[in-house]
């Protein structure tokens, strides 16, 4: 059994005991979420949404918030003297899928 959610304007296929990185939710540590943007539902068979499943519920854990790899990102224009050197460190919640109904 296996579903498609949304969140963060991303799609990720999950199953029941997977541990997915999304993007930052304003969610604490250990608590439950439930998506209920659910695209595509497979239980035996395949329930397409128009655009979301009715009915279906895809619920899990928070496990850990924290932050990515650096990406550093440089900028530079010959012969000018121009170089500018930035970094980013973008926010994850890592989430562990507990159901899917």
């Amino acid at each position: 059994m296996y579903a498609v959610i949304l969140t963060g304007g991303k799609q990720y296929k999950v199953s029941e005991g997977d541990v997915i990185r999304v993007e930052k939710l304003e969610v604490e540590e250990g608590e439950k979420i439930s998506f209920d943007q659910v695209l595509l539902l497979n239980d035996g068979s395949l329930k397409l949404g128009k655009p979301y499943v009715e009915g279906a519920k895809v619920s899990g854990t928070v496990t850990k918030n924290g932050k990515g790899k650096k990406i550093v990102v440089y900028r530079y224009k010959r012969k000018t003297g121009y170089h500018k050197k930035n970094g980013h460190r973008q926010l994850f919640t890592e989430v562990k899928i507990d159901s899917i109904a």
